[in-house]
């Protein structure tokens, strides 16, 4: 469990990340909208850098709270559950402050992208999991590569939008569709 100062701190990341790019952000600055020292801020984190790496894993595992409730809500029909889970994230992001940030090419992005294996393999194993809890019949090896593909194709979504969040989802899920029937034995539409 997050401490009351992590959280403060981390929520102080997005509040200035609204109006500030991640590489005008100081410490100091961060440790004023906490309310806390900048000596605080560093006892807590160590660096800069390590408190990026935990803002951006903290709001990844925000969006997947999302996804998570859409699957749940379509699970007995795991094409519109992708349809809803891809929906919900890209709605999500679309104005966070850390994708804000991400677009303008600030030093998060490499967070997300070339630095991102805490991003890809914390999002893969939520998903793996999710998916395993809501089709337990489904291969683990299957979901494996499910999980990954989406969350790469979730993450160059974000990234770079092909269109609305709408299509863009149903796109993904038309996509997805031979490989999800054939794994979960469900044609899209039905049982």
């Amino acid at each position: 469990m997050t401490s009351p100062i992590r959280t403060s701190v981390l929520d102080a990341v997005s509040e200035l990340l609204r109006t500030t790019p991640w590489g005008a952000v100081t410490m100091a600055g961060i440790a004023g909208v906490a309310g806390v020292s900048r000596q605080t801020v560093y006892n807590e984190f160590g660096s800069r850098q390590a408190l990026a790496q935990e803002y951006v894993l903290r709001e990844v595992n925000r969006f997947l709270g999302e996804v998570e409730q859409a699957v749940l809500a379509h699970a007995s029909d795991p094409h519109a559950a992708i349809t809803a889970a891809f929906r919900v994230f890209l709605d999500t992001t679309a104005d966070h402050p850390l994708v804000k940030s991400i677009e303008r090419h600030d030093e998060l992005f490499g967070l997300v992208t070339v630095n991102g294996e805490p991003v890809l393999h914390a999002a893969t194993a939520f998903l793996t999991g999710l998916i395993l809890r809501t089709w337990p019949d489904v291969d683990p090896a299957a979901v494996g590569l499910l999980a990954e593909s989406v969350t790469r194709l979730g993450i160059s979504h974000v990234i770079l939008p092909s269109g609305p969040a709408e299509l863009t989802a149903r796109a993904m899920a038309e996509l997805m569709a031979p490989f999800i029937t054939l794994h979960t034995g469900i044609a899209p539409g039905g049982d």
